[in-house]
């Protein structure tokens, strides 16, 4: 089961509140509130599974997933693309920056647990390969 999740986003009130109710669903959650920040506190932290939202300052969370792929230490952590860009085109970017899986905003929550324990499965059935 996935216990640590990093969720980066800049909004505070999307932030707070997602981060809240993965709490109450038992996850321990770090925030990051840009890109860059989102790639030290992976490289520090090293979470279960990355919540990147694709629309954030200082670095977007293209670049941010490009670059926490690329790098040894974070290649594998599970990257989901939370964005409001609800365009195939958008779902097509995000799976060629590196995400492992794509949802839109305003979240659905339980369907965002879904996507979280399905990368957290293949992840584990990786592992065991």
């Amino acid at each position: 089961m996935c216990k640590t999740i990093l969720l980066v986003e800049d909004h505070e009130m999307n932030r707070d509140m997602l981060k809240r109710r993965l709490c109450r669903r038992g996850f321990h959650v770090l925030t990051a509130v840009d890109g860059q920040e989102g790639i030290d506190t992976a490289v520090l932290k090293q979470p279960d599974i990355i919540l990147m939202d694709m629309s954030l300052p200082v670095m977007d969370g293209w670049e941010a997933t490009k670059r926490l792929k690329r790098k040894e230490e974070t290649k594998r952590i599970p990257i989901i693309a939370l964005t409001a860009h609800a365009m195939s085109e958008d779902a097509a970017k995000a799976y060629d920056a590196g995400c492992d899986d794509f949802d839109t905003k305003p979240v659905d929550f339980e369907r965002l647990l879904g996507k979280i324990q399905k990368a957290q499965n293949a992840l584990e059935k990786a592992d065991l390969q």
